[in-house]
């Protein structure tokens, strides 16, 4: 009885441990949805994170053909982007930022794109548009600085 008794305390304990530390990782979105108006992209979104990025495209493309909408295009830019097409990606952060100049995630993921084809100063024009949008700071902001601050000291 003791036994049990101990090994159910310390498994308690573990458990206990280990929901603490997963608790204090931070949680990285793929995006921020940042309209009002924005579909449903739950399904999208995970798609992303698992890295499957052939079954988002495939329902995003669906998504942007039913609606015009700057979060959709966003992220059909930013899944084209982690597949190395970068031409299309930009085609569609610039839809996204022609529906939603102040879409702060484009903004972002726009300047990665620029610092990923090693064109720094336009990833910095990006900047300079993402610090007008979040005078105090934001997590666009401060990401976008860190890739630029990465790709320069390289």
């Amino acid at each position: 009885m003791l036994k049990y008794a101990v090994a159910t305390a310390l498994a308690t304990l573990a458990l206990a441990a280990v929901t603490t530390t997963l608790l204090s990782i931070p949680a990285y979105a793929v995006d921020n949805i940042e309209s009002t108006d924005a579909p449903d992209l739950t399904s999208v979104k995970a798609k992303i994170e698992a890295k499957n990025y052939t079954g988002a495209l495939e329902e995003l493309r669906g998504l942007a053909e039913d609606t015009q909408q700057a979060d959709v295009y966003n992220l059909l830019g930013f899944t084209l982007r982690k597949t190395g097409d970068y031409q299309t990606a930009l085609t569609y952060y610039t839809k996204a930022l022609e529906l939603q100049p102040g879409h702060k995630a484009a903004r972002e993921y726009l300047g990665e794109l620029y610092v990923e084809t090693g064109d720094v100063d336009k990833a910095k024009v990006q900047l300079s548009e993402l610090g007008k949008l979040c005078p105090q700071g934001c997590e666009e902001l401060e990401d976008l600085q860190k890739a630029i601050d990465t790709k320069v000291t390289k």
